[in-house]
């Protein structure tokens, strides 16, 4: 089997819209880097009100240059977040292959907005429970990932 060139990975998780999932975020990170880069690792470490230093400006350039010339985006759904839900319409609008994984035993309902994007060809959502998150992802990279 030919390895899978390293991929650029846009990783989203909710920021400020709350932290509860950050050590969730940090581990699923962790498993993205065997299939590539993830472009945006503090997603997994940072305080809830993000990065320190950093004006609003300076976040969104950098975040969307980062999206626009990433491979793949996925993104953990469950917690909600204006941001997350901003960066998945930009990648849409920009064609990019998306994961994204929502836990329904929340007790949240997922957006119509993001499951009602599926479209089976480049943006995909994957209901799971915690412990399923590196069999999705696997999933994911092996089967639509490696096309790219």
């Amino acid at each position: 089997l030919e390895e899978m060139a390293r991929k650029s990975i846009y990783f989203c998780g909710s920021i400020r819209g709350g932290r509860n999932d950050a050590a969730f975020y940090a581990k699923i990170i962790q498993h993205l880097k065997q299939y590539g880069d993830v472009l945006t690792e503090h997603v997994g470490n940072c305080g809830p009100d993000g990065e320190k230093g950093l004006d609003d400006k300076t976040i969104h350039d950098r975040d969307l240059a980062w999206l626009l010339k990433s491979d793949v985006v996925v993104a953990e759904v469950t917690q909600p977040s204006l941001g997350v839900g901003y960066e998945l319409g930009r990648a849409i609008a920009d064609n990019k292959l998306v994961l994204c994984l929502f836990r329904p035993d929340s007790g949240r309902r997922l957006s119509g907005m993001i499951r009602g994007a599926i479209n089976g060809k480049n943006f995909f959502v994957e209901d799971y429970q915690q412990d399923e998150y590196g069999s999705k992802i696997d999933h994911f990279f092996n089967t639509y990932v490696t096309q790219l």
